[in-house]
């Protein structure tokens, strides 16, 4: 098992879009943790051309994620969210595409990595056996005790339990409005549940930005955490300057759909304010749409209307180089386990 194998349980978080970089995975496993490299949104071959940079940066383990396709959605379930938006911004053309899926998994089969992860769904006990035949471990992202259930009955070694805390895209194997009635469950909830309902290691991920919320975490089940928003300052990160700057203030996070089509939990601005209660689920179709007008603001600096994707305690990510901070965090964590053994426990 590779988390046996790690210095410190950190695991770097794959943020899809610009954030993660083959220097940001190699800096974290270097340190000691497991990089994990984003292949979403990315083809198989501009995939195998990062492998093989992070192979060039470091010869120490590391992982990489995949977005497990779901359905087509019928155009006329965002055709009146496409006509709100299209009043005040130039957009782009609504496609679906399976993430190319299948020549990725060629690919990670060809030429494996240590781990292989799934957000968005569980693979198939197929496709699953055909990583583990590679060398690969199968780890699934998972928000609750059913989809933890799905995942262990299909072979997956190691479940992900994404808090309601966490940054980006919510992992839900279904993305439903429907469901949006009921709170999802933070990471602690989680991790007990999980605990309790399936027999698989656990990586908590989720609103964890300290030594402090790591031994938390540890204490509550995980074997390790997945770290994403502490690390977007790092200069190692890809992170657009406007997001980078945005991170720093004391800004509410909110989950939306109004950029993707799909919920994730971003840095509130105009932009999911106006649009968050009529947009559909509609992913990635909606991801396409909106691409051009989060490019335009990009380029001009403005953060009203770009997706700034970050977890709850954003405001306590520092400006590391990525190595150091896993040493400092791994420091912090040794640290918040011994003082928290060290306090008495009085019996009732």
């Amino acid at each position: 098992m590779i988390l046996d194998e790690l210095s410190v349980p950190i695991v770097l978080a794959p943020m899809a879009g610009g954030p993660s970089t083959p220097e940001l995975t190699a800096a974290v496993s270097a340190a000691g943790g497991l990089g994990l490299l984003a292949a979403g949104y990315l083809t198989a071959a501009d995939t195998a051309a990062r492998l093989a940079a992070t192979r060039e940066l470091t010869t120490a383990p590391f992982g990489v994620n995949l977005f497990m396709p779901g359905p087509a959605t019928p155009s006329e379930d965002f055709a009146d969210y496409l006509a709100e938006l299209g009043r005040t911004h130039e957009l782009g053309t609504p496609k679906y595409d399976t993430d190319d899926w299948d020549a990725k998994l060629d690919l990670l089969v060809a030429a494996p990595v240590a781990v292989v992860t799934f957000t968005f769904g569980c693979p198939s006990a197929a496709e699953i056996t055909r990583l583990h035949d590679a060398g690969s471990q199968v780890w699934v992202t998972v928000t609750s005790a059913a989809e933890g259930r799905i995942a262990a009955a299909a072979g997956a070694d190691v479940l992900i339990a994404q808090g309601a805390e966490a940054g980006g895209h919510r992992a839900t194997f279904v993305d439903r409005v429907a469901d949006d009635a009921t709170d999802p469950l933070g990471l602690l909830a989680l991790l007990q549940i999980l605990t309790a309902a399936v027999d698989r290691p656990i990586v908590a991920t989720g609103g964890i930005s300290t030594g402090a919320g790591i031994a938390a975490a540890l204490a509550a089940g995980a074997v390790a955490v997945q770290l994403g928003t502490v690390f977007l300052r790092c200069p190692e990160a890809g992170t657009n300057q406007v997001h980078r700057a945005a991170l720093s203030a004391d800004t509410p996070t909110m989950l939306t759909r109004a950029f993707t089509g799909r919920r994730a939990r971003g840095l509130r601005n105009q932009f999911m304010t106006e649009h968050s209660a009529t947009a559909p689920t509609a992913y990635p179709e909606i991801h396409y749409a909106t691409a051009p007008l989060r490019a335009a603001a990009r380029a001009a600096g403005n953060p009203d209307e770009v997706n700034m994707w970050a977890g709850q305690t954003h405001t306590l990510a520092p400006e590391l180089p990525a190595g150091e901070l896993v040493g400092q965090l791994a420091a912090d964590t040794k640290t918040a386990l011994t003082t928290a053994l060290s306090r008495r426990i009085r019996s009732c």
